[in-house]
Formats: C-alpha cells, structure tokens, sequence
C-alpha cells in the first residue's frame, strides 16, 4: 500500500492544494485533502508539491518516436506506446488509417500481440479504426486507393479477425452503407465517430440516429456551411455545435487548431463533450526535419517544423507531432483555459465517451493510473496500475 503525499490534486475537475492518494495493488483506494491519518499503514511517498493527475487518455493516436502503428509490427506498437508514456499518456487508442485489407489486418495482429507484452506501457483498451470509410472530398493524408463505400461483408471481416479488439471507427456517414453499419457497431458496443466528412447537416441527424455519437479532430477533414441555391446548408462543423448530444476531440496543438479558435470552440461548445486528441504520427518527440507520414511500406514524405508535420513545400500540413501534456499546456497557456478544465478534456472526458470505466479520474476504485507534473506541465513521473514506469530525471521544459 502507497501513499503520495503533499501534491497539488486534481480531483473532481477542482485542485486541492495539498492533497494525498493512496493505492494498493494498482487500484486506487482514497484520495483527497491531506489530514493526520493520510499515510497511517501506508510506505509514505512525498510529491514535492507537484501536480497529481489521473493519467492522460488518448482516444486518437498514429504513432510516435519514429514509429506508426501502421508499420504493423510488435516493435511499433510497443516503442510508439512508450514514447507516449513518457509524457503522461497512461491509456491510448492506436489508431489506422485507410490501407490494403492484408495491412489493416497485419496491424490488427501487431496490436494482439503488443497488448499482452509484460514491458511497461500504456493501457491499450482498444484500436480506433479511422477509415477506410471515409470521404474522398475530405480524405486529407489518407490514401485514396483505399477508399470505400462500408459493406457488411466487408467491415464484418474485419471485425471477425479483429476478435473483439476494435473499440472505435471513424466513418463519413453520408456514404451508402454508412448508417446500416452505425446501427450494426454502435450496437456491439463499439464507438461510431463521423470523420473525414462531407455531411451535410440532415446526415449528420440521420447519423446520430444511427448511432453515431462522436466528432473525429473538429475543424479537420469536415464540411463546413455551403450555398446550395442561395440557400445556406450547414455542414458537420455547424452541426457539431448546434446537436448537443456529440462529442467532440480537438488536436490541441495550437497549429492545427489556432488559440483564437480553440478558444471559440469551448466558448461555444458545452465542455464536458470536448476531449483533446494528439492525432500524433510517428514524428512525434523526434526532433525538426525530415519524416514520414503512415506506414513504411507507402510512407509519403513530410518534415518536421515550427512543431508540426508539413509537406515538404510547405503548402499545407502533414499530420500532427503533438503529445499529451503539449495539448494540455496549449489549452492553459494559449487557450486561457483552467488547469483543471484541461486536464478533464485528457482524462475524466475521454475516458467518458470511450467507455474506460476503470480510467480517466482518481475516486475509490478506479486504476491506478497517474501523473505528477509541475507548473509548466512538464510530467515528471507516470504510474501505470500503482507502478511507476516513468521517472524524468533531467528533461526539457515543455514547449507549445
């Protein structure tokens, strides 16, 4: 039994300025305000006064470290996971993009394999299938001679291999099939999130009557208000924030999204439905220039600059580098958003919509998964299930 004493807590989305947590055995057994009784039969921890933080969730996730998961390899599985780790992510979705049927299904296996390793890493709940479904008007770096229409015959297969191990999937629900296959999935328990979109605003209801209920990266690879006629039509972004129901994950990385508009987006959009998404590709933590985008077999260039991937002439970008504790930092330091609101859209939030009962928050009985930072943000020890598996011992500050 363990006791971290003395740290700032974030418990229910308030901050207790000196504040314990006890655990046993990986689960979480009290926390709050520290009192004479906190650590009686507990080995004593003191946490120097730093943040205690339920441990960041990541529902959007490519890769990291030099590594994709679509690489389909154990090896980039696990050293993608750990990159993450190190900056707080203790639960993430390792996330596809659109390929050939023999890649999607070696990643799968990658996946099986990777999640019963003993090596310390991160909770890997489930995979976050973002395609092949998906529009070609809006299919941003994914590769279009994958794209599809959804097929029963088609998405049944993959679940089939698959074998439980696919908790959500990223879908345009304009494209025929798109609604059968919300009423199919949403059904089985897997999360339906409308992305790479072309919707109009009717679809999108349609959509959410189907069982979609969540928003992949808002702003990114969405239809946005269009005339029809000198009528004006809304599209998924409006959409998103007039239908009250849907969640939303914004990349949080002050590039794809500017602070002015991440700040209108919690302005206008009720915040327990907003969770931030690294949407992280395998250059995230290297260092500027040269990188790939997707998987080695069909990698396209990009490079690394002003902490964003970008096509190498520089016209647009070229995915996301972003990690955990930078989305958290970008939404205080840029966005004016309170600490504790932040760290609910990485935690409490995600854990919420994904359906990870046992994550996301430090009450009586959840995992033990937890994060101590300091007042940049910067994580300096992670916790997976009561165990530490990070300790920064000399790092750089972070950066947004």
């Amino acid at each position: 039994m363990n006791c971290y004493t003395h740290a700032k807590l974030i418990i229910n989305d308030r901050i207790v300025p000196d504040g314990f947590l006890l655990e046993d055995n990986g689960t979480i057994l009290e926390a709050g305000a520290m009192g004479p009784a906190s650590a009686a039969k507990a080995r004593n921890i003191p946490c120097g006064g730093l943040y205690l933080s339920p441990g960041f969730i990541d529902l959007h996730v490519h890769g990291g470290g030099g590594y994709d998961f679509m690489d389909g390899s154990e090896e980039a599985f696990i050293n993608a996971a750990k990159t993450h780790l190190r900056h707080g992510t203790t639960t993430l979705l390792p996330t596809t993009t659109a390929a050939a049927d023999e890649d999607l299904l070696l990643t799968i296996e990658a996946f099986k394999k990777a999640k019963k390793h003993t090596l310390p890493l991160p909770c890997l709940p489930g995979l976050h299938l973002e395609g092949p479904y998906i529009s070609a008007e809006q299919k941003g770096a994914q590769n279009p001679a994958y794209i599809r229409n959804p097929a029963p015959e088609h998405y049944e297969k993959i679940l089939e291999k698959a074998d439980g191990s696919i908790l959500r999937w990223s879908v345009a629900p304009e494209l025929e099939g798109a609604l059968e296959m919300g009423r199919r999935l949403s059904s089985q328990g897997i999360l339906m999130s409308i992305g790479h979109s072309n919707a109009t605003y009717d679809q999108v209801l349609a959509a959410v009557d189907s069982g979609y209920t969540h928003v992949t990266h808002f702003y990114s690879g969405m239809s946005s208000v269009i005339r029809r006629g000198g009528y004006r039509v809304m599209g998924v972004i409006e959409s998103a924030y007039l239908i009250d129901c849907l969640t939303i994950e914004i990349i949080a990385d002050g590039s794809h999204l500017p602070p002015e508009l991440l700040k209108l987006i919690v302005k206008c959009k009720d915040n327990e439905k907003i969770c931030l998404v690294t949407d992280s590709m395998r250059g995230a933590d290297r260092k500027e220039g040269p990188t790939v985008l997707g998987s080695l077999k069909e990698a396209f260039q990009a490079i690394i600059e002003d902490g964003v991937a970008k096509l190498p002439d520089r016209s647009a970008f070229a995915g996301s580098v972003a990690t955990t504790d930078r989305l958290v930092r970008v939404m205080v330091k840029q966005a004016g958003l309170p600490l504790e609101k932040a760290v609910a859209m990485m935690t409490r939030i995600p854990a919420r919509v994904a359906g990870l009962e046992k994550k996301g928050s430090l009450f009586p009985g959840k995992d033990a998964d937890f994060i101590l930072f300091d007042d940049n943000i910067d994580v300096k020890k992670v916790f997976v299930a009561g165990k530490e598996v990070f300790h920064r011992k000399q790092g750089k500050p972070g950066k947004t």
